[in-house]
């Protein structure tokens, strides 16, 4: 029995490009499991606080910032950072809302950087590199970019509930499904040509006059009338 492969729009087989996305969606969702262990809760503070350590003088003011923000509820932010990564890993992994997720994802990193991380710190002495986040920020715009390639995930909730709802590719795709825009163009009828007057259309269809046919044979003639002998005839009276 021939094996029917799950094909994108582009004829590019489904399966690698889930398969990645699911791997990279366990990955979030290990690091979303330590999050929610209290050592993470314990330590959260002093994480945030030690990234502006080193930091120039003109980006004290942002550490700053961040540190007295979350400072009063520590917890709060804690909980939130391993709700939000939680959420992240479940969508990924099941193919959920994936520009949506992705865009998201791709933001959450950059904030995750730019603040628990130190921008990386390459500037501070004995940098050795330029921080994970970042690293998934890119992974997340190249499965955003994939996405817009490759076309509809087979494998995701995504391909199921865009069957069901109408506008769901609008959060789930870069672009309206091939298969949609199909169907659309079939479901539309074609446009009448515009209609014309009612003589325009007769003189269109009957064309212009032909040339004048030959004339018919002449007729037989009518019988002779009686002779009158010359006399002029007498007026009738009554």
């Amino acid at each position: 029995m021939a094996r029917t492969l799950a094909t994108t729009g582009k004829g590019v087989p489904s399966w690698p490009k889930d398969a990645l996305r699911i791997t990279f969606g366990i990955i979030w969702l290990i690091d979303a499991v330590l999050k929610w262990l209290p050592g993470f809760r314990s330590g959260y503070l002093s994480m945030i606080s030690s990234a502006g350590q080193g930091q120039p003088g003109w980006l004290h003011p942002w550490f700053s910032f961040w540190t007295n923000l979350q400072r009063p509820e520590v917890a709060f932010f804690a909980y939130s950072v391993a709700a939000i990564e939680t959420v992240i890993a479940v969508a990924v992994i099941l193919g959920f809302a994936r520009k949506l997720t992705y865009i998201s994802a791709a933001a959450f990193s950059v904030l995750i950087w730019a603040v628990a991380e130190g921008f990386g710190g390459p500037y501070t002495s004995g940098a050795s590199d330029i921080g994970t986040a970042i690293i998934y920020a890119v992974v997340f715009v190249g499965l955003l970019g994939l996405m817009a390639y490759a076309g509809p995930a087979r494998y995701s909730v995504d391909y199921y509930l865009e069957q069901k709802i109408s506008w769901w590719w609008k959060v789930a795709e870069i672009r309206r499904p091939v298969q949609d825009q199909a169907v659309l163009a079939a479901l539309v009828p074609a446009q009448p040509a515009a209609h014309t007057s009612d003589t325009t259309a007769l003189l269109a269809a009957t064309g212009p006059a032909g040339p004048m046919g030959p004339a018919g044979p002449m007729g037989p003639m009518g019988p002779a009338g009686p002779a009158t002998n010359g006399a002029r005839p007498e007026p009738v009276t009554h």
